[in-house]
């Protein structure tokens, strides 16, 4: 069993920036592919970030390239999450999530492959 806490969100204006932090506790943390998620008012939760157990690979949907970049600190069992310039349109309820992985190179995108999740934070940008 991993248990991941979530962190950091807030209320931000447009344009702001905003650091999320994910704490896990558990299980070995480096064998563990790390994502965040967000999910609107209703919509889907989609993929924001993946990256390795390793740290080597990540993955970012291409609402977020270039503004944001996920990070991780194995000795420290944290994934974190910076996001730069943000816009109203990436409010959300931010999910951190955990998959065991076999691979050190190996990101996730698929919600399915992913098999602990926290409790979410929420993030407002106003414009």
């Amino acid at each position: 069993q991993v248990q991941l806490v979530e962190s950091g969100g807030g209320w931000v204006q447009a344009g702001g920036s905003l650091r999320l932090s994910c704490a896990a506790s558990g299980r070995t943390f480096s064998n563990y592919a790390m994502g965040w998620f967000r999910q609107a008012p209703g919509k889907e939760r989609e993929f924001v970030a993946g990256m390795s157990r390793s740290g080597i690979s990540t993955r970012y949907a291409d609402s977020v390239k270039g503004r944001f970049t996920i990070s991780r600190d194995n000795a420290k069992n944290t994934v974190s999450l910076q996001m730069n310039s943000l816009k109203p349109e990436d409010t959300a309820v931010y999910y951190c999530a955990a998959g065991r992985s076999s691979s050190y190179y190996e990101e996730r995108e698929e919600r399915g492959k992913y098999d602990y999740w926290g409790q979410g934070t929420q993030v407002t940008v106003s414009s």
